[in-house]
C-alpha cells in the first residue's frame, strides 16, 4: 500500500477557473455577506431570486445603468444605554452589494420587483425579438 499526497490548493482553483459562472454576473463580487440567489430561466422572461429576511422594501436600492443590475442594502444601527457612570455604545453594520450583468435579450425598461417572506424577486421580461417562435408548419404543393 503507497500513500499519495494530494496538492489540495491547486485543484480548488483550477475547478474555480473552469466553473467560473461570468453569465448574469458570475461570482466575482459574491462573499459570505451576499445573500444566496436563484436564476430561472422561462421561456417569456428569467427570474431572479435573492434571500435577504428581516429587511423593509424601503432599505433597498436597486438600479439598472447600461445593462447592469445593481442591488445593494445597508445599514447602520446604534444603541446607548447609560449604566451608571458608564456609557455603552454597540454599533451594527449591515450591507450587500449584488451585481448583475443582464442579457441582451433583457429588456430592462420592463423589469418589475417584489418583496416578499424575505425573498427579493425580479421578474426580467426578454425582447419580443428573444422570444421562441412558435411551430410553423409547411404544407407541400
Amino acid at each position: 500500500m503507497s500513500l499519495v499526497k494530494r496538492n489540495n490548493v491547486v485543484f480548488p482553483s483550477l475547478m474555480n477557473e473552469i466553473f467560473k459562472p461570468d453569465w448574469f454576473g458570475g461570482m466575482e463580487n459574491f462573499n459570505t455577506n451576499s445573500p444566496a440567489v436563484n436564476i430561472k430561466d422561462g421561456e417569456k422572461q428569467f427570474e431572479l431570486e435573492l434571500a435577504v429576511p428581516g429587511r423593509e422594501k424601503s432599505d433597498f436600492n436597486i438600479d439598472v445603468d447600461n445593462d447592469l443590475l445593481t442591488v445593494s442594502y445597508e445599514v447602520k444601527h446604534e444603541e446607548n444605554e447609560d449604566t451608571g457612570k458608564y456609557t455603552r455604545r454597540e454599533f451594527s453594520f449591515s450591507s450587500f452589494e449584488r451585481r448583475f450583468t443582464l442579457p441582451e435579450s433583457i429588456d430592462a425598461d420592463k423589469i418589475e420587483a417584489t418583496y416578499e417572506n424575505g425573498i427579493l424577486k425580479f421578474v426580467l421580461p426578454k425582447k419580443e425579438e428573444a422570444l421562441p417562435k412558435p411551430k410553423r408548419v409547411i404544407e407541400l404543393s
